[in-house]
């Protein structure tokens, strides 16, 4: 640690380009911020966005992720100064029932949307399996299918556990477990990019992106005038940064030992790690799926699985191993990401909540409360219409809720002391942090009206 504070205080004063590599370096939480957002839902969202809209709307997600580090910004000058946990803090120093409201919602959505991902997971491995070495189960075996399914979904389920539980170990002398779980994140993340830049080129090869409208598509010149479009952007503005996001990342910043001198470096690991893959990611699945799709004559709507996506874009044009495997090795990657990071979640909200030691073992099997969510290949398409919308309901109102707590906290002299904002720094952060706050509780009160208006 006396080595990392040597090379960020020898970065003082130097330009932003000089300090990026050791930055980069150094980065991690911020990473682990992205493989959580970068899961199922983004990828749906993602493919909606360019098949029914486009290019028209490329500039709703990379919004939508800069509201939401606006907050998380807040979240890490107040840990990183304080080193005060985030659940006690809130619990402390605004309103208790919150503070566990927003652990309970945490680590309720972490297993809740599990039931969703190692359905997707399971699928995509399935497709890779198929592609690569033509292995199949009969789809009319029904009972035969969904046993591989869940075969499937056991194994995914066992490199996440293992991967968790290794991570878990930062506490009992292992404190390089940190490193290379945020090291392999990192891999990871660069091989999605990877996947669907491999994706895009190819269509663009074949002429099926229009680069002018790309960038076209980036400048916010139109709004949505239907219902459909306008429930796409308040999706997209509402779950860039979703409430278990919200909880994780003060612990993960509190793992690595960091402090107030690494607030700088906070920003910078925010902005690699989270903002930048997340705009990548997003972005190229949504121009392949509007080079390929919009405008076409494809029955598009309920049609928009990433399985059903890699098969369409092979009937656009794409080969196989792209269109296919690659696609699917993509989807993989960030559905995998996710449930790693639910597992920590769950982890950290439950030793939060009932004061358990991260050395312990009560803490390390709470990180596999999610295993139940393997069975989601048997029961999400049934489970999903009774639960999406009251967790999504529930979760999305904490999410504002969460926020203002953070607000109250950034002008919480107890709370504070000397790093509170002060001036006209005080004015303009209390300015952003009301129109992040604002923006989310205006996309969940739309997007639950619309679901219950169904």
């Amino acid at each position: 640690m006396s080595a990392e504070l040597e090379s960020i205080r020898a970065l003082a004063g130097k330009a932003w380009y000089q300090r990026l590599p050791t930055y980069l370096k150094l980065s991690g939480p911020g990473w682990l911020q992205g493989a959580m957002t970068l899961g199922g839902g983004s990828a749906v969202t993602s493919l909606s966005i360019g098949a029914i809209f486009g290019y028209e709307l490329l500039w709703v997600q990379p919004l939508a992720v800069i509201i939401g580090c606006i907050m998380l910004f807040a979240l890490s000058h107040q840990t990183l100064h304080t080193q005060i946990k985030p659940f006690t803090a809130m619990k402390k120093y605004v309103n208790a029932p919150l503070a566990w409201a927003w652990a309970i919602a945490a680590f309720a959505s972490s297993i809740i949307w599990g039931f969703a991902h190692y359905p997707l997971a399971a699928a995509m491995l399935e497709e890779i399996v198929l592609v690569s070495s033509g292995f199949s189960v009969d789809q009319e075996n029904t009972l035969g299918r969904d046993l591989y399914l869940l075969l499937l979904a056991v194994i995914i389920w066992a490199g996440c556990a293992f991967t968790a539980w290794r991570y878990g170990d930062h506490e009992n002398g292992k404190n390089n477990a940190v490193k290379i779980f945020e090291t392999g994140i990192k891999i990871l993340s660069a091989l999605i990019i990877i996947a669907f830049a491999w994706v895009v080129i190819s269509a663009s090869l074949n002429g099926k992106v229009d680069w002018g409208a790309v960038l076209a598509g980036y400048i916010p010149s139109s709004l949505p005038d239907d219902a459909q479009g306008v429930t796409v952007v308040m999706a997209a503005l509402g779950s860039a940064v979703g409430i278990n996001m919200t909880f994780i990342y003060g612990y993960t910043l509190l793992h690595k030992k960091w402090t107030a001198e690494h607030a700088e470096l906070a920003r910078y690991d925010i902005g690699l790690g989270l903002v930048i893959p997340f705009i990548l990611v997003t972005s190229l699945i949504s121009i392949a799926a509007a080079g390929a799709f919009y405008g076409s004559d494809m029955d598009i709507q309920g049609k928009l699985s990433p399985t059903q996506a890699g098969t369409m874009f092979m009937s656009a044009g794409l080969d196989e191993v792209t269109s296919r495997l690659v696609f699917a090795f993509g989807i993989l990657g960030m559905a995998v990401g996710s449930l790693v990071m639910h597992m920590l979640c769950c982890g950290s909200a439950a030793a939060a909540m009932f004061n358990w030691s991260e050395k312990s073992l009560k803490y390390k099997l709470a990180l596999l409360a999610p295993t139940p969510a393997i069975l989601g290949v048997f029961v999400w398409k049934t489970m999903g219409a009774y639960v999406v919308l009251p967790t999504s309901a529930i979760c999305g109102f904490l999410l504002p809720v969460a926020y203002i707590g953070w607000a109250v906290l950034n002008n919480k002299k107890a709370y504070l002391g000397r790093a509170m904002p002060a001036g006209n720094k005080r004015i303009w952060i209390n300015l952003a942090m009301t129109i992040c706050i604002i923006t989310v509780l205006a996309s969940v009160v739309y997007s639950t009206y619309i679901k219950l208006g169904s």
